[in-house]
C-alpha cells in the first residue's frame, strides 16, 4: 500500500458505504486484517427497500443483499465512540480499542427528530421499518410530516395498507428534491388515490391530551392514531468532535474521499467536491461511488483515479416509478425522447444552464447505463 506498510484496516460503519469499502478494499488488493464496526445488529442491508418494497410490497426478504465476500472480522450491535488519529486508535462502547493503519469513517446519519416525544416515529433503519409494519396491520389513521421523497414514500406505503393518511409539507411536496414538473406529477397521483395535503410554514409536534399532535404555524391542530416524522437526516459525527475532522456538521474530503493519507470518509457524513461545492450527496448510490473510490485511494494513493459521481435517483410511490440520473433539482419542461406528458410512461431529458444534464425515466423499463448516456448528451 501507498504511504507505509498497511497491515490493519477499520472499517466503522456496516451501512452500504462500510460494505462496499471493504469489498473494494479486497478487490483493489488489499488482504491484511480486516474488521467492520456496526453500531446495528443486523447484517448490513439495502436501505432503500425500507420504504419501498419493505412496505409497498410487503417482500420480507427486499431488504437483504448478497452474501459478502470480503472475509473481515465484524463487530455488530457496538458503536464507536472515539477516534485518536495520533495513535490510529478506534474505541468502541463495549470498551475495545481496535488499532489500524488505515480508517474508513462510515458511521452514516440519522433521522432528524421534531421532539423528543415517544409517539414521533421515523424510519430509518429495519427496526423501524419492521415495527412500522406491524403498526400499520391495524389501519391507523396517520399523519406523516415531511414532503420530500421518504415522506411521500411512508405515505404512499401507509395508503396502500388501508390508512387514512395526512401529510404535511412545507411547500409542494418534491418540488425541493425534484423540481415543479415531477413534484406536479406525483402530486397529482398522491391526490387521486386519496391522500390529504397541507402545506404549512412550519409544524412542531406537542402532548395533547394524553397523546402528541402536530400543530401547525397557522394553529391548526391535526391529531392522528400515528404521527411518522421524515425531516431530513443528521450525520453520525458526534465521536469525532475531538478529532478536528468535522466541518459543518460533516466530514470534508478530497476528490478521492480521504481526508489525510490514512483516513477515508465516505456515505452521508461526507462531503465531498460536486460542481457546486463540497456537499454531502445522500444517496444510496453517492455511498456506494464514494467507497470504491475511497477504498482505491487507501491502497493505491495519488495513483488512484478520483470520483467520478454522477447522481443517480430513484423513488416509488402512488403507482409510480422514478429513476434519475444527474443533479436534481429539474426546471422547466423536458424534452421527451419517448412517451408523453401526462403521467404514463416515459424517458425525459433535461439540459441546464451550467452544462450538465438529467435524465429520467418515469413507470419506463430502461437500463441505468442508458440514462447515464442520456444525460451526458443532455448537457
Amino acid at each position: 500500500m501507498s504511504g507505509g506498510r498497511t497491515d490493519r484496516v477499520v472499517v466503522v460503519g456496516n451501512g452500504i458505504a462500510g460494505l462496499t469499502a471493504a469489498d473494494a478494499l479486497r478487490e483493489a488488493g488489499f488482504d491484511g486484517e480486516l474488521t467492520i464496526v456496526g453500531d446495528e445488529p443486523h447484517p448490513a442491508y439495502s436501505r432503500p427497500a425500507l420504504s419501498k418494497a419493505l412496505l409497498l410490497d410487503g417482500d420480507m426478504s427486499s431488504h437483504e443483499l448478497p452474501p459478502t465476500g470480503h472475509a473481515a472480522t465484524e463487530l455488530l450491535g457496538v458503536p464507536a465512540t472515539a477516534l485518536d488519529l495520533d495513535r490510529r486508535l478506534v474505541t468502541l462502547g463495549d470498551g475495545t480499542v481496535l488499532p489500524y493503519d488505515r480508517v474508513v469513517l462510515a458511521t452514516g446519519s440519522r433521522a432528524r427528530r421534531l421532539s423528543g416525544l415517544s409517539e414521533e416515529l421515523t424510519l430509518r433503519g429495519l427496526d423501524d421499518a419492521l415495527s412500522l409494519r406491524g403498526r400499520l396491520a391495524a389501519r391507523p389513521s396517520v399523519v406523516v410530516v415531511g414532503g420530500g421523497p421518504l415522506g411521500m414514500e411512508i405515505a404512499s406505503g401507509c395508503l396502500a395498507a388501508g390508512c387514512q393518511v395526512t401529510l404535511v409539507s412545507q411547500s409542494v411536496p418534491l418540488i425541493v428534491q425534484l423540481g415543479p414538473y415531477l413534484a406536479d406529477v406525483f402530486v397529482k397521483a398522491a391526490l387521486d388515490q386519496g391522500l390529504t395535503i397541507v402545506e404549512t410554514g412550519s409544524a412542531r409536534l406537542e402532548r395533547g391530551a394524553g397523546s402528541a399532535r402536530v400543530v401547525l404555524a397557522e394553529g391548526t391542530v391535526l391529531e392522528a392514531e400515528m404521527i411518522m416524522t421524515a425531516v431530513g437526516d443528521v450525520p453520525n459525527t458526534e465521536w469525532l468532535a475531538d478529532t478536528g475532522l468535522v466541518a459543518k456538521g460533516a466530514v470534508p474530503v478530497d476528490s478521492r474521499g480521504l481526508v489525510r493519507p490514512d483516513v477515508a470518509a465516505v456515505g452521508d457524513l461526507a462531503a465531498f467536491p460536486t460542481p457546486y461545492g463540497l456537499r454531502r450527496v445522500p444517496l444510496w448510490s453517492s455511498a456506494i461511488e464514494q467507497a470504491k473510490a475511497a477504498a482505491r485511494a487507501l491502497v493505491r494513493g495519488d495513483d488512484a483515479p478520483p470520483l467520478r459521481f454522477q447522481p443517480y435517483f430513484w423513488t416509488e410511490q402512488f403507482g409510480l416509478s422514478l429513476k434519475a440520473v444527474g443533479y436534481l433539482p429539474l426546471e422547466g419542461e423536458p424534452a421527451y425522447v419517448d412517451g408523453e406528458p401526462g403521467g404514463g410512461p416515459a424517458l425525459m431529458r433535461w439540459s441546464h444552464d451550467d452544462g450538465t444534464g438529467v435524465a429520467a425515466a418515469l413507470n419506463y423499463r430502461v437500463p441505468i447505463p442508458r440514462l447515464r448516456r442520456m444525460s451526458r448528451a443532455a448537457a
